[in-house]
């Protein structure tokens, strides 16, 4: 008996001495947390998409935290609502979120477009992408794979015909399906737009015709009728500066006059628009 207690009392010993060592480091080395940090990350959505430019919610709380200039209109996802409450915690006047929404820059459906393989393995784009660029005879079109529509964290999108498309009304505009596509086809836009390009094709007229009719031919038409001057063709596809869009007097009027179809008029306006306008 005497020979354990030996071995234990020691033992003891050295734990209760570590417990107060600790306790006391917990006292001495603590960093005291700003206490608008928890009631700042319980208003953020909780996305972790990095539309604010940090490094998830997490991030963004501690910015908001550390700093007096960081804007608190940075989370598209949490619109307006979530830009109110963070005001109202900081003291600071109320900042307009953009509200956006994802737009995928493909129309080459199945209707439209052709395979020129038949692909056998992972469903998935990135791992399609690998094969020669995909199975579509348009390499820089959407694979159909569903990448994006499995990441979307409101199944805001869905595929048909062969190519994703984006339900608006359900879009937050985070961003994670605009990373998450190996092509690049899918960028945000604000959503009180009305008009976009749906082709990424880079290649000549006459090579994008033969594996896309709804492809962009890089005409140029569009640029010459648009009184705004709020579109160009850059690498023989259309794009808008929808900083120069919005003033356009004849509406729509590239998208009347594009010779393949591929720009259309559409509208964009997402769940946020929408709850404002109910």
């Amino acid at each position: 008996m005497t020979e354990i207690l030996t071995a234990v009392i020691p033992v003891v010993i050295i734990g209760i001495i570590c417990a107060a060592v600790l306790v006391i480091a917990s006292k001495l080395m603590a960093v005291k947390e700003d206490e608008r940090f928890p009631k700042i990350r319980e208003c953020l959505p909780g996305a972790n998409c990095g539309a604010c430019g940090y490094a998830g919610c997490d991030g963004y709380a501690k910015a908001l935290c550390e700093s007096d200039s960081t804007p608190t209109n940075l989370c598209v996802p949490g619109a307006d609502a979530v830009s109110k409450q963070l005001s109202e915690i900081l003291g600071v006047e109320f900042e307009d979120v953009i509200e956006q929404v994802a737009v995928v820059h493909c129309a080459g459906d199945c209707n439209h477009t052709q395979d020129r393989v038949e692909y056998r393995g992972i469903e998935s784009c990135a791992a399609a992408k690998l094969l020669y660029g995909g199975k579509g005879s348009c390499t820089y079109g959407c694979l159909g794979l569903g990448d994006c529509m499995n990441a979307c964290p409101k199944n805001a999108i869905y595929i048909k015909d062969g190519i994703a498309h984006v339900n608006q009304r359900e879009c937050i505009g985070c961003g994670i399906c605009t990373k998450t596509c190996p092509n690049h086809l899918i960028s945000l836009v604000a959503d009180m737009e009305k008009v976009v390009v749906t082709c990424s094709n880079k290649d000549k007229g006459a090579v994008t015709r033969k594996v896309c009719s709804n492809g962009c031919i890089g005409c140029k038409k569009c640029e010459r009728v648009c009184p705004s001057k709020a579109i160009k063709v850059v690498d023989n596809v259309a794009v808008i500066d929808y900083s120069k869009c919005p003033n356009c007097d004849d509406f729509g009027i590239c998208a009347k006059n594009c010779t393949t179809g591929c720009i259309m008029i559409s509208d964009l306006s997402g769940i946020h628009r929408f709850e404002k306008e109910v």
